[in-house]
């Protein structure tokens, strides 16, 4: 029998580690412990952050491994809601960039548009990255609606949802807005979602920051600019969702009620604040930024002078978008 090679060997260990880990609930919640107290209720946070930090350590050489090794990992489905715009590619591109360097990763892009955008097309399968580009049209209803904010992004992210429920079986669910900075260790802090994790958003109204409250692994509230009466008062990136946990609810949605978004779908979850997982060490560190990209002007007409015909600035010409005076 020929020898096993190095590469191999480390993948069956990989194997049966990440298994384990698969079996073993990652987020600490106090309510499993209810009846341990002082000294055992250090240790067994201490041994849920170590279980943490070796599930990190096991992603990242998972992402070095053959893709036969990185099938084992629960998959993240990326959701990212889109539409056309001049930053639109140079979005998706550094969002694109980040998720190239995650493991075991699908990214759903769902465009608000009825036709298909072809720079999306030929981008996504750039990356190689696993995707499913959807067309999600906003309903005429909501459209042509004027005075009022109009509820972007819900379409797509329903169907998001909708295709996930008829395609996928494990993994987890995320909302990741082409707009936002992301740390690629926040999609292996959400990998191991049991029903819904949340963690801090950075950047997020005047008080620069969206989290739960937590003390002692326990939720005590919410710490966001903009409470308004929602009961679950966070940021679109700041919360992921089991995919089994998701086809168990098979009513949850996303409401078409601008501003209420986030706590119309949480609560369509039928999830209480009690019953979250709080990852990101205890949503202590910060792994997502809600920026934002200043809107530009179109280009000037100057590349249209004849003097450049026949050079390189026809061709780039294509990609971009003209001003009309």
């Amino acid at each position: 029998m020929k020898k096993l090679g190095k590469a191999v060997v480390l993948s069956l260990i990989l194997m049966a580690l990440v298994g384990l880990a698969r079996k073993t609930p990652l987020t600490y919640v106090d309510q499993r412990h209810q009846n341990t107290t002082g000294g055992d209720l250090d240790v067994v946070k201490e041994i849920h952050n170590l279980r943490v930090k070796v599930q990190r350590v096991l992603d990242t050489i998972a992402a070095q491994m053959p893709a036969t090794t990185q099938r084992y990992l629960p998959t993240v489905y990326v959701v990212t809601p889109t539409y056309q715009r001049l930053e639109q590619i140079p979005e998706i591109t550094r969002l694109g960039q980040t998720l190239m360097n995650v493991p075991k990763v699908h990214w759903i892009v769902a465009e608000d548009a009825n036709t298909t955008n072809p720079e999306m097309v030929k981008y996504l399968q750039f990356t190689g990255i696993p995707y499913t580009y959807l067309l999600t049209p906003m309903p005429e209803e909501y459209k042509k609606r004027t005075g009022v904010p109009k509820p972007r992004g819900v379409a797509n992210r329903n169907g998001g949802m909708d295709w996930i429920r008829m395609h996928a079986t494990e993994g987890v669910m995320y909302f990741a807005d082409d707009d936002n900075t992301y740390d690629i260790r926040i999609f292996e802090e959400m990998r191991y979602t049991k029903r819904v994790s949340m963690f801090p958003v950075g950047l997020v109204t005047h008080f620069g920051l969206s989290t739960p409250v937590v003390k002692d692994g326990n939720f005590v509230e919410w710490y966001d600019g903009w409470v308004a009466g929602r009961k679950f008062p966070v940021d679109m990136a700041g919360f992921a969702v089991s995919v089994q946990f998701l086809l168990s609810v098979p009513s949850a949605k996303m409401p078409f009620q601008p501003g209420y978004e986030e706590t119309g779908f949480l609560s369509s979850l039928f999830i209480k604040p009690q019953d979250l997982e709080f990852v990101a060490d205890n949503c202590t560190k910060i792994y997502v930024w809600h920026t934002k990209t200043q809107k530009n002007q179109r280009s000037s007409r100057m590349i249209l002078d004849p003097k450049y015909d026949g050079t390189n600035l026809r061709q780039l010409q294509t990609h971009m978008t003209i001003s009309d005076n």
